[in-house]
């Protein structure tokens, strides 16, 4: 088994002839809507993280303490993705892609709809903070199922020659969903003053996932189940769990640990400007609120038209020469671009956030999902990818804003250390991903 298992070609097409046209468009909308919604859930709590919590739960405490809780909160969220990752995983590789992220939505949307309705510390004390954690808790479990079943359903229905551009689909979702985040927060800043948008303004936008989900739910439950799954169900080793199966062979362990190191700068990078960003913006270089976010807008919107293309790009050459160059192109651009952020005007800002946010994220980004997808056979593929994506979240992404302001803080202020350890996670994932394409032979 063994010395076929990384080829990429074994993950089936739709149909190979002649694609039926009118599923694969009920795949595309349930992967796009499906992923927008629910990364407008999970990046919601990360702009409000940086804007709100650390006012309204955390009140007593200085500015960088309650922002250093408000983002430890934010990572709980991370370390519990890959217990969700496992869960759904194993559902997923044995019920099927399609039921499992039914099911993650609807978590998702209900822990994210409860946030909007939480007293505050004012009103309840302690007690505030705890419920957020506890639905943050939820929101992280759920999002683990989430990220590996939305690429397999693009992928695994994808015509021959086209999985690059189909797994690039849900990486777009990723990018209006914080996008669209970050508008709504714009939004309602312009449109309440500093005291109504603390007290109810920011509720509005949580409250909103209602009806994203309801959309997503129902639109994900219009779609068939994956050709590959439906293939390998008939062959499943039912006999051992596939978390056993993927540490069971050599082979498949030497895969996932080189996919945990190459996913460390995708996840560090989006973090970064995505998340910690408007913390530094705001906070150490005294810009605009409003105006931060809208850059953050611009830039997801950019990434949002960059991923298709890169996604062609990915079926043409390969989603590993992809996603390493862009990977090592970051590198290249993290000190530049905080000397942009470091010239406190918000056009720099906005340029150095959409070069490196828009433009170079969106490149590897986009050839992310199927070049991890490659690495693993159907039976165990959901927690294969599961376990690379989410384990690796812990440090590459949940951490990632608490170590730049550690780190930013420790230097009175000064950005470098914190881009010296971005340049240091860009040169690990290089590593890995020519280790992937060299060693173990993923294209």
């Amino acid at each position: 088994m063994t010395a076929t298992l990384l080829d990429d070609s074994r993950i089936p097409a739709s149909d190979p002839v002649a694609p039926n046209r009118s599923q694969l468009r009920r795949v595309i909308a349930a992967s796009l809507i499906g992923t927008t919604v629910e990364w407008y859930d999970f990046f919601l709590y990360s702009t409000a993280a940086s804007l709100v919590f650390n006012t309204v739960f955390f009140p007593d405490q200085s500015s960088f303490v309650g922002t250093m809780l408000s983002f430890v909160t934010f990572a709980v969220g991370f370390v519990m993705r890959p217990i969700g990752g496992l869960v759904f995983g194993h559902i997923g590789d044995r019920i099927g892609r399609r039921r499992t992220l039914a099911l993650t939505m609807l978590l998702m949307g209900v822990a994210t709809a409860l946030m909007g309705a939480l007293p505050t510390a004012a009103q309840v004390g302690v007690l505030a903070p705890i419920l957020l954690l506890l639905l943050r808790v939820v929101q992280g479990f759920a999002l683990g199922g989430e990220w590996a079943g939305a690429v397999l359903l693009a992928v695994e229905h994808a015509p021959p020659g086209r999985r690059g551009r189909f797994g690039a689909i849900p990486q777009v979702g990723l990018a209006l969903g914080l996008g669209l985040g970050t508008a709504v927060f714009a939004l309602l800043q312009t449109v309440f003053d500093a005291e109504q948008f603390l007290r109810y303004g920011w509720r509005l936008a949580f409250a909103v996932s209602i009806v994203l989900v309801v959309v997503g739910v129902v639109v994900r439950l219009t779609v068939d189940e994956t050709p590959a799954f439906v293939a390998a169900r008939a062959t499943l080793d039912t006999t051992r769990t596939p978390l056993r199966q993927l540490l069971g062979a050599p082979t498949l362990r030497r895969a996932t640990i080189a996919g945990l190191l190459a996913r460390w700068a995708e996840g560090s990078a989006f973090n970064t400007w995505g998340v910690f960003a408007i913390t530094y913006a705001t906070a150490s270089q005294a810009l605009n609120k409003v105006d931060v976010l809208l850059a953050v807008t611009v830039a997801a919107a950019v990434m949002a038209v960059v991923i298709p293309f890169a996604g062609a790009a990915a079926d043409r050459f390969g989603p590993g020469l992809v996603y390493g160059v862009g990977v090592a192109l970051y590198g290249l651009a993290v000190f530049p671009v905080f000397a942009l952020f470091g010239t406190g005007s918000i056009v720099w800002f906005t340029v150095g956030l959409v070069v490196v946010f828009g433009l170079i994220h969106g490149l590897f980004y986009a050839a992310q999902g199927t070049f991890f997808a490659s690495l693993f056979p159907t039976e165990v593929r959901y927690t294969g990818l599961s376990v690379v994506y989410q384990f690796s979240g812990i440090y590459a992404s949940g951490l990632t804003p608490l170590i730049l302001t550690a780190l930013i803080h420790g230097a009175g202020g000064a950005p470098w250390t914190a881009a010296g350890y971005l340049v240091a996670t860009s040169v690990i994932s290089v590593v890995a991903t020519a280790w992937i394409k060299r060693v173990i032979r993923v294209p």
